[in-house]
């Protein structure tokens, strides 16, 4: 990413699948933990985790991982497109997709998962990574 010359990221799918709050086996918390580590600004937006709703072993883990999370996270996704210039898709959850395409053209996107299969590589602002 330090090549696209960007530095505010929003990452869509912050949980290891859609429809789940499970942090504890994603690979995004890792990812965002590195790029908040080299001094990226990030903002994230999964509907299905909720802070407040976090329990047990998986509020225990993201609270070790990324302690100041709560301020990282958006509740909207127009949110996160207005603070960002790099989008990361980390997961396939309802909504993304369309969030994707309508973003397409403004935002550089590096998809993790190929949620929209219509870009490909070839788009100047599209990268598929991991799959």
């Amino acid at each position: 990413m330090l090549s696209h010359g960007k530095v505010r990221v929003g990452v869509l799918g912050l949980s290891f699948k859609g429809d789940t709050d499970d942090l504890r086996e994603s690979p995004m918390v890792d990812v965002v933990e590195s790029l908040l580590g080299k001094g990226y600004q990030i903002r994230i937006y999964d509907r299905n985790v909720r802070l407040a709703k976090l329990f047990g072993a998986n509020k225990k883990f993201i609270n070790e991982k990324i302690p100041h999370i709560s301020n990282l996270i958006v509740e909207i996704p127009e949110e996160l497109l207005r603070e960002s210039d790099l989008l990361i898709i980390g997961n396939n959850a309802p909504g993304f997709k369309d969030i994707v395409k309508a973003s397409a053209g403004r935002h550089k996107i590096v998809d993790f998962v190929r949620i929209v299969k219509e870009l490909t590589e070839s788009d100047d602002n599209y990268e598929g990574l991991c799959w």
